[in-house]
Parts: C-alpha cells; structure tokens; sequence
C-alpha cells in the first residue's frame, strides 16, 4: 500500500530527528513530534498485526493443500475462517486511522454560546444547549473545559466559551455555528404562552502554539476580582483576568478558575482562537467571496434551527429537515442531527 510505504518513511525520518539533541531546547516541536511518533506507531502495530495474521492464514492454505491430516486439515479451515475475520475488522482500522491521519481537521475547537434576545429564558436556553453540547462530548469522549463564563442574577447564561478537544470534533461541530431560537412555555410563563427566544453559537479553531506568534509586548494584562451573578464577589483575591490584544484590539476575560495563572491560559486560548478567526475572515473577505461557502460557514447571525417544544420538533433551516425526539437530542443524542449535516456538507 502506498500509503503505508510514505507512513514508514515518514516515521523513519521522524525518528531521525528525534534523535538530534538539540531539539532538546525547542519543547514545542519536541512535543509535536512526539506525538506524531505516536500517532504513527498506532497505524504501524496495527499493520505489523495484520501481516502476522495474512502469514498464519497462508500457513493455514498450505496446510488444506497438502490434505495429508483430514483433521488437521478441518482444523485449518476453521482457523481460516476466523483469520479472516480478523483481518477485514484490522484492514478497516488501519484504513480509518490512514484517514485520520491525513484529515486536515482542527483536533481543538472553541465554542461560545451567548444568549440572544429573550431576556431570562434566553439566558435558560443558553445553558440548555451547553448542557446539550456537554452530554454529546462525553458520549464522544471527547476532552471538555469550560474556559470562560458569565451568569444572569437567576443562573442562566449570558456567556459560556468552553473548549472541545477530539479527532473528530471539528467536522462534528462546525455546523453547530450560527444563531438558534426556541420556542417553549417559560417555566415563569403563568399565561401558558409560547415565547420565542434566541442563543447564538460560534465555532472557533484553538491555533497550535506554532501557528500563532503572541509576544508579551503585544498584551495589556489586567488583574481584578472574579465576581458572580449580581456582582457580588466570589473570590478575595484578584484571581479574574483580563487580555487586551492591543494590534486588534481583541479584549477576552476568564474568571473560572481561582487561580490567576490558570485563568490567564485560558483567556490566552481564546485570544489565540479570537485573532486567528479575525485573520482567516480578512482573508475570506480579500478574495472577494470566492471562498466556497458551505454550511460550517454560518455567520453568527444567521438562524439555523429551531426547536420547537410543544410540538417535540428540531428543523435545520440549512438542509430543510425537521428531526423529533426533542427531548433525546437535548440530552445529548445529537448524531441523527451532525451526521445529516455532514453528508450535506459533502
């Protein structure tokens, strides 16, 4: 297999320069490339497994064309059988993970939901698609951290930026950008109405740390004290930060966490994922809409789906199709909705 010719010299000139010590002093690229190394490995042990089992099932053929041990001969076939098996379920790994290894998918990806018009059952729906978007991580098993979030006075979600980390979650996730309404009886409704409210949701790419050069100069850090809904103080100490960008003027905050350095490398992703967004739009718009768009381009005011609860329905506007079991997929039961998106970005 070609492929697998151009993994193993790959992985050989990767080892090579490995070895070189003065890569010592570069940990960045130490680290890249070790997990390369990784990555690389994985698709070779399994190569390594499969042409062990085309040898036994050979071994095997020989025995049956020999027919000298009727037995040993029945024994033969069956073990074949059996190789066989093995080695389709081995093929289709390898083959998956040459793919993944050659998708030039964002393995990190930044989301921020904000609530949108609707006042407090806004702010609720904000942290209904959070908890959405959660429960599909976790059935995924992908990585989450929440990096950055902002309540109202009665718990819901002015703003939640919260990171995703897998090797599928960019093409996954990117058509989740754009903006999304409900409409539902608020659990404060005493009228029995149907309100209409809105969250948007943006898709960001985290840059590695060699795709983007921040120097200190650049940066305006200020310190203050995290506070919680209605501004009362949740932390003593000046733990809460804040990133002034001065090249773009791009300002992002973090108080999640109670340590100060903590939040500052959180706020440090979401300046990264901010200035690349602002770059890659500059060159979107320098080639004169000749970008093709597809679905994953969804501005942040573009409404892209409802979700109608009292008639137990979610409708993508994109694609034009309307998926039940509302319920299910707010628990986390998003594929039927990604995968039908994905084939329509295809």
């Amino acid at each position: 297999m070609a492929d697998l010719e151009k993994i193993k010299k790959e992985y050989s000139d990767l080892l090579n320069q490995l070895s070189d010590p003065g890569l010592i002093s570069d940990w960045e690229k130490l680290e890249e490339l070790t997990k390369k190394k990784v990555s690389l490995e994985k698709i070779l042990d399994k190569q390594n497994e499969l042409e062990e089992i085309i040898n036994k099932i050979e071994e095997n053929r020989s025995i049956l064309n020999s027919q000298e041990d009727i037995e040993l001969a029945s024994l033969a076939e069956t073990e074949i059988i059996q190789l066989k098996a093995k080695q389709t379920n081995l093929e289709e790994e390898i083959k998956k993970l040459l793919s993944d290894e050659e998708s030039n998918y964002p393995r990190a990806i930044l989301m921020e939901i904000r609530a949108g018009t609707g006042g407090d059952e806004a702010a609720f729906f904000a942290v209904d698609l959070f908890k959405m978007y959660s429960k599909y991580a976790t059935t995924q098993n992908w990585e989450m951290k929440t990096l950055e979030s902002r309540l109202n006075d009665i718990g819901g979600f002015k703003e939640v930026i919260f990171e995703l980390k897998g090797p599928d979650v960019y093409p996954k996730m990117i058509n989740e950008a754009g903006v999304h309404r409900v409409q539902r009886i608020p659990t404060t409704e005493k009228a029995g109405r149907i309100h209409t409210s809105t969250a948007s949701v943006a898709v960001l790419i985290k840059p590695k740390k060699t795709e983007l050069k921040i120097t200190p100069a650049d940066l305006r850090v200020d310190t203050y004290r995290a506070s919680g809904p209605g501004g009362q103080y949740i932390n003593k100490r000046d733990s809460a930060v804040r990133i002034t960008h001065l090249p773009t003027g791009i300002v992002v905050t973090s108080q999640t966490e109670r340590n100060q350095l903590q939040n500052k490398e959180n706020a440090m992703s979401i300046l990264g994922a901010r200035i690349l967004e602002k770059k890659e739009a500059e060159s979107a718009e320098s080639l004169g809409g000749k970008r093709r768009i597809q679905i994953g381009g969804a501005k942040r005011s573009e409404k892209i789906r409802t979700y109608n609860y009292p008639q137990d329905r979610i409708t993508d506007h994109r694609i034009k199709k309307s998926f039940h079991n509302l319920e299910s997929v707010m628990d986390g039961k998003m594929d039927i909705i990604t995968q039908a998106l994905m084939e329509a970005t295809e």
